[in-house]
């Protein structure tokens, strides 16, 4: 049979500003069969109109909500301009909304371990039996053996977020990801309908390849976008010492839930010897029954003794939050509010993440629970996720309020002013913003400067 090369265009609608590994790693292995492959980030370029017109495969990423309604949104101008070409949705949010996808003209859905499972489509392209339903694991956590990741054609890293350091010295960032999945299950993560508690390794010589070829393309810091850092301490902890032998002037940033911040401790000195800046953990809530209801593995007073261990370290802990769930009422977000400031993490915690609402996709674990049937209204299918509303109309206005001001362009602490001024008023209470209650050696709080995190 004469087979010819297929002609594939990956696509990347938005990754939290970073240079997708999502695009760049399935580039390796499809060029590596001899396929031609196009790569184009939407997020910094218009969508190449010319290349989908051209394209066999058309291969849209997903690893996130925003990037997946972005993807949809180009969809009909890719369908119109190429109605013959075979349409894939790949990533941790192209699984769960299979049925809307395939409703919409989609072929093939990949979610997890994706790389071979493009590799096995293109090469049934080449076949010309794509024609037959879809053959690959719409999920697969077969382990693989990772490639280099190819960057050759993807914008230059000064296009994507930077780290500020408050030096007054912006730090071009490369992104890595060492693992994929989790082994916990926290019940709102959209990561746990893919991997159900597994996790998977990127091997430690590709992962060090990647970070030194970002780093010959001018990246001073590195961001691991491991779902959890300590997943696999045993696997990652070889990666950054080796990496801060070699660069030792080199700087990262890494995730790690409060769980294992408490349970690893012992390795937080590592990480900051070998040139860790700061923690970003998926803290969600400071409210008990919340924590309990998100099955996140700790408590408030956990998440408290990790700030003492993590700052006491010398790192800096940037925690996220769902900030809007039915479950909080006002006066437990005025509670988050006080405790933040306490605990001296203003400046630590993104505007955004004060006006972060609950996301319940299809799939997510919540759907069980009757704490929130009780909620939950019909699936808005243009959203992506479950209409709900807070038994307390104060709290849907306050997220109103509270998203508007996050959008502005004030400094951290005066966003933080003006959602305590709102909370505050809905409660018809004065309080003044309490002092916090740390005493020691403060420097600037390091971050990235794309903040969104869903």
């Amino acid at each position: 049979m004469n087979v010819s090369p297929v002609k594939i265009l990956l696509l990347s609608f938005y990754e939290l500003g970073r240079q997708p590994f999502g695009i760049a790693s399935p580039a390796a292995w499809l060029r590596a069969d001899g396929h031609l492959v196009s790569v184009t980030d939407c997020s910094i370029e218009p969508l190449p109109l010319q290349a989908v017109r051209e394209a066999d495969l058309i291969a849209c990423y997903v690893p996130m909500h925003t990037a997946t309604r972005l993807a949809i949104e180009s969809l009909q101008e890719i369908k119109t301009v190429n109605p013959n070409a075979h349409l894939c949705f790949y990533g941790l949010y192209a699984p769960v909304n299979e049925e809307y996808l395939r409703n919409n003209g989609v072929h093939t859905i990949l979610g997890g371990e994706f790389e071979a499972g493009l590799a096995q489509l293109a090469k049934r392209l080449e076949q010309q039996s794509a024609t037959q339903p879809q053959q690959e694991s719409v999920i697969s956590l077969e382990r693989q053996q990772f490639v280099m990741p190819d960057r050759a054609d993807m914008p230059d890293l000064d296009n994507y977020a930077r780290l500020c350091a408050g030096n007054g010295q912006d730090k071009i960032t490369g992104y890595v990801e060492a693992t994929r999945g989790c082994k916990h299950l926290c019940r709102h993560c959209p990561i746990v309908p893919v991997y159900n508690g597994r996790f998977r390794i990127v091997q430690q010589s590709v992962v060090l390849a990647d970070i030194r070829q970002q780093i010959a393309k001018g990246a001073t810091h590195i961001t691991f976008g491991d779902p959890d850092f300590l997943n696999g301490p045993g696997h990652v902890l070889p990666i950054v010492e080796t990496l801060h032998q070699e660069f030792p002037e080199i700087t990262y940033d890494v995730t790690i839930k409060v769980e294992h911040l408490l349970k690893y401790s012992r390795h937080l000195p590592t990480l900051r010897d070998t040139g860790c800046l700061f923690i970003t953990s998926a803290v969600e809530s400071v409210d008990d029954q919340v924590l309990q209801i998100l099955d996140k593995g700790h408590t408030r007073a956990d998440f408290i003794e990790a700030v003492r261990i993590v700052r006491e370290t010398g790192i800096h802990l940037n925690p996220t939050l769902v900030a809007f769930t039915p479950w909080l009422s006002l006066e437990g977000y005025f509670t988050t509010l006080q405790l933040m400031a306490e605990l001296d993490l203003v400046e630590s915690i993104s505007p955004v993440q004060w006006a972060i609402r609950l996301l319940i996709p299809s799939g997510s674990r919540l759907l069980s629970l009757p704490e929130t049937q009780q909620y939950l209204g019909k699936f808005d299918a243009h959203a992506l996720g479950y209409e709900w509303t807070h038994p307390d109309p104060r709290m849907d206005l306050l997220y109103e309020n509270v998203r508007k001001i996050a959008a502005g362009k004030a400094s951290r602490k005066n966003v933080f002013k003006e959602i305590w001024a709102q909370t505050t008023k809905l409660l018809g209470i004065y309080a003044e913003i309490p002092e916090n209650s740390y005493d020691y050696e403060r420097t600037a709080v390091p971050y990235l400067n794309e903040p969104w995190y869903c």
